[in-house]
């Protein structure tokens, strides 16, 4: 792994990490990225993966300002930002939970720069459900903690001590700043106002897109998810029972292996299937 940062437009110093050296590009950027995720798994399989840390959230620079219902539009082109600084005109996006949210926003303001999404558990929310996120519902003290993430392990030891070790790495990382701690970047999409319109921006996406998730997953559903693949015109979704909205550090190989056949046909022909044979 190799670190570096970037300077944006307003002064906001971005942290990314690079795993793998692959010439194919997977950019990715979350509040933060376990040890061992999916991100990882694909450099294994030869992808070079960024993966860029918010801003926001250490090591990526601090920010007092309030976007609104915008973080996501800003999120988005802090990617674009990324990108550009390192001469990658065009890249595969892979985004989990927020994210994936992140993700949203970059294919529809970025359409022409992301050539492949992978987008685990990734909702969106219904709006007629709210705008604020799980997040910041926990720092304010609404909800005493989230539903459970993710459905207890069925005779599969390998299973529990990973989710074990992805427990004591949450438990070790330092207290986040205060400054971390105020923001509420909310749910992706809020500026559609209503779930007829986040539907409508949904069908205008074109990106050829991979959707992973947990048939147990309290967040983003099965019924959320389902919805959004029949928005999306060009999409594939593969469900897994007996998991939930951790599955990409739970069962990372099963995702990777997906994600990496998924990339390797839209990179083939720019959809998300192989073009049937002639007979």
């Amino acid at each position: 792994m190799t670190a570096g940062s970037v300077l944006t437009g307003d002064g906001i110093r971005l942290h990314y990490d690079v795993y793998g050296a692959g010439d194919r590009y997977v950019l990715s950027a979350q509040a933060g990225f376990a040890p061992a995720g999916l991100q990882q798994a694909l450099a294994e399989r030869g992808y070079r993966v960024l993966c860029m840390t918010l801003r926001g959230f250490a090591p990526s620079s601090y920010v007092t300002e309030d976007y609104g219902d915008a973080w996501y539009d800003v999120f988005a082109d802090d990617v674009i930002c990324l990108a550009d600084a390192l001469g990658i005109s065009r890249f595969a996006y892979m985004g989990a939970s927020h994210g994936a949210g992140v993700g949203w926003h970059l294919a529809l303001r970025h359409p022409g720069r992301v050539e492949a999404f992978v987008a685990v558990v990734p909702g969106p929310h219904s709006l007629a459900e709210g705008a604020m996120s799980y997040r910041q519902m926990l720092m304010q003290g609404l909800i005493s903690e989230p539903p459970p993430f993710d459905p207890p392990i069925d005779s599969d030891p390998g299973r529990e001590r990973r989710r074990r070790k992805r427990e004591e790495w949450l438990a070790g990382l330092p207290e986040a700043d205060e400054r971390e701690k105020r923001i509420d970047y909310g749910r992706p999409l809020m500026r559609c106002g209503t779930e007829e319109r986040l539907r409508e921006a949904l069908a205008s996406i074109r990106t050829p897109t991979l959707m992973l998730g947990g048939t147990d997953d309290p967040i983003s559903t099965p019924e959320l998810m389902t919805r959004t693949a029949r928005c999306l015109p060009h999409c594939k979704l593969v469900l897994y029972s007996n998991c939930g909205h951790n599955i990409d550090t739970d069962l990372t190989e099963e995702l990777a292996g997906e994600a990496d056949r998924f990339l390797r046909q839209a990179g083939e022909n720019g959809k998300w299937y192989a073009f049937p044979r002639n007979e």
